[in-house]
């Protein structure tokens, strides 16, 4: 069952779909995990749904929003800070504890890319959070620019675009735009698994915030609730090595997934039913729902 929802954040009005598995008897309370979108994407058809649908089908509640300036939600549209993706987090979170399906105690947080990152750095900083799921995340924002950058000219391209931002900022008060492809490459075929409702533009504010985002500072404070670090092998996208550093950093239990599967999207179709269990494998020994629920 899928219900259409809304709750509020630093009082904008961000807009929610709520997934309860059908098998759930009245008056049962489940685990459930709030479901972050990534990069200036949407909670709907994207990586975020597949997340909240494949979690509804093994019997876990799961919010899936539209963090604010994104998607439906309310907030200027684009201008997207990571410390403000945190709170909307720890919000989801408090309204989610309310609902009468829900095991208060037993709330996780999962995430896709940017909000993977935004996923280890709410639970690390918020110990309301039970467990944590991060798919294809990030924990250095300048380290993974460096490497979705590689060359010296595509490093300094980069930039320089983020200093002449800076400097329009300073002296117009507006924001300088730039395309989230000149911030985040994804290659021409890949760009089929972005939400249709993503956005292609962003303020130059909103890669520096990235750019000063590092959940690798506060990743070791999640355990001992369970993390899982997962991430594609070839990540072409967000380098693989960042999920890497990130459990050279995380205290236990954390277990790191490298899979050989499509660049950047483990749950893309062709993928799914071999990354799916591998997720739920982990899931029946760290967080399990007494649903058990489907593979």
């Amino acid at each position: 069952m899928q219900e259409k929802l809304t709750f509020t954040s630093d009082g904008l009005k961000l807009a929610a779909v709520l997934h309860i598995p059908d098998n759930r008897q009245p008056g049962r309370k489940l685990p459930a995990f709030i479901v972050c979108h990534g990069f200036v994407g949407s909670k709907d058809e994207s990586h975020a749904q597949i997340q909240a649908e494949m979690l509804e089908a093994f019997g876990y509640v799961a919010l899936r929003f539209d963090f604010r300036s994104c998607g439906e939600s309310e907030g200027e549209r684009a201008q997207v800070r990571c410390f403000d993706q945190v709170a909307d987090a720890k919000n989801a979170l408090t309204f989610l504890a309310g609902r009468e399906e829900v095991d208060p105690k037993r709330i996780g947080i999962t995430g896709h890319s940017f909000g993977a990152a935004v996923s280890v750095y709410t639970a690390g900083v918020d110990d309301r959070f039970a467990c944590c799921l991060s798919s294809c995340g990030w924990g250095n924002g300048e380290r993974k620019f460096r490497g979705q950058h590689p060359t010296p000219d595509s490093w300094n391209k980069f930039i320089d675009i983020l200093e002449k931002g800076r400097k329009h900022k300073q002296e117009t008060g507006e924001s300088l735009w730039m395309s989230r492809f000149d911030a985040v490459p994804i290659p021409e075929p890949l760009r089929k698994n972005l939400s249709p409702k993503a956005i292609m533009e962003i303020p130059v504010e909103t890669a520096w915030s990235m750019y000063n985002f590092r959940a690798d500072d506060v990743i070791a404070n999640i355990a001992p609730r369970p993390l899982l670090l997962f991430h594609t092998a070839n990540d072409i996208i967000t380098p693989t090595v960042e999920s890497i550093r990130m459990f050279e950093r995380a205290g236990q239990p954390t277990e790191l997934m490298l899979v050989d599967t499509t660049a950047h999207f483990p749950l893309a179709p062709n993928d799914a039913p071999r990354t799916k269990v591998m997720i739920k494998g982990w899931l029946d020994k760290f967080f399990p729902s007494p649903l058990g629920g489907a593979s």
